[in-house]
């Protein structure tokens, strides 16, 4: 199995999926009329669309840390019918040469179901930690969203990826209000964009004079680079377009590699401006 893989200085990172699976393409869009987005993404004959889950190993040399954790496998029945979730991370994980037991870090940049799935699996009845030896980070605003279960969106935070770790002192919640930036580990930070929710981080990688970024649900493909087309999922939608505009300011001047958490057949890029439109050149 060939993954792909990207050397950042003196960085090694390798795209690990856990997908993809299927999800309503009109929610995907939000107010972008069908005609116009299944030009660029195909549904099928229920409407739905294959969205990717992907997850990013990065070796610094010294640590491995997995950025995201994906959909794991925890949805009840019903969810599984609905989403038909493929559940390979691990798989990947493995083809990249490394054991669970051997992630020193793992990154959520929120704790919707699909980005922490794999946070934890069930032995006996009970969330463990996939990851035993793994510090996990999140953000605090999250996981405190998580715990409140409000009507918007109780249905996206599954308690059994998180609280257990929370509980036993293995994840460490980040004050996503304290500044502009929180360091993990030396090359490794995490950066509020607001918008898809109120705590959503991304995940910046620098080495030398390299940097890639994970930029999560605030891009989630690169059928989503116009400053409009947003998912029906974003909390803030007004937000999202500032945060975008933003991003594009530093991602194109620096010559970022964009990591794409929902894009199957794309999983990174360059961006680049032409015309005033924000473009993917594939790496």
């Amino acid at each position: 199995m060939t993954l792909p893989k990207f050397q950042l200085g003196d960085f090694e990172l390798t795209i690990l999926s856990d997908g993809p699976y299927l999800l309503d393409g009109g929610v995907f869009f939000g107010i972008v009329p069908k005609v116009l987005w299944q030009k660029r993404m195909p549904s099928d004959e229920s409407n739905r669309v294959a969205v990717g889950l992907n997850s990013v190993l990065v070796r610094t040399g010294k640590q491995q840390v997995l950025i995201e954790t994906g959909i794991g496998n925890k949805m009840d029945e019903k969810a599984a019918r609905i989403f038909q979730p493929q559940a390979k991370l691990l798989q990947n994980l493995q083809a990249a040469g490394a054991r669970p037991e051997q992630i020193d870090v793992v990154i959520n940049s929120h704790l919707h179901f699909d980005h922490c799935g794999w946070n934890t699996v069930m032995r006996g009845g009970k969330a463990e930690p996939t990851f035993p030896n793994a510090k996990y980070y999140a953000p605090k605003g999250e996981w405190q969203v998580g715990v409140d279960q409000r009507e918007r969106d109780s249905v996206t935070y599954i308690s059994d990826n998180y609280d257990p770790l929370v509980r036993a002192g293995q994840m460490q919640l980040i004050d996503d209000t304290a500044g502009p930036g929180h360091q993990i580990v030396p090359g490794i930070s995490v950066r509020t964009y607001r918008g898809h929710t109120a705590s959503m981080q991304a995940v910046l990688i620098t080495s030398g004079d390299k940097t890639a970024c994970y930029i999560s649900d605030l891009i989630p493909t690169s059928a989503h680079l116009d400053l409009t087309w947003n998912m029906a999922f974003d909390l803030y939608p007004l937000e999202v377009i500032e945060s975008k505009k933003r991003f594009y300011k530093e991602a194109i001047a620096g010559k970022w590699l964009v990591i794409f958490t929902h894009d199957h057949a794309l999983p990174w890029a360059h961006l680049e401006s032409h015309n005033g439109k924000v473009v993917a050149r594939p790496v």
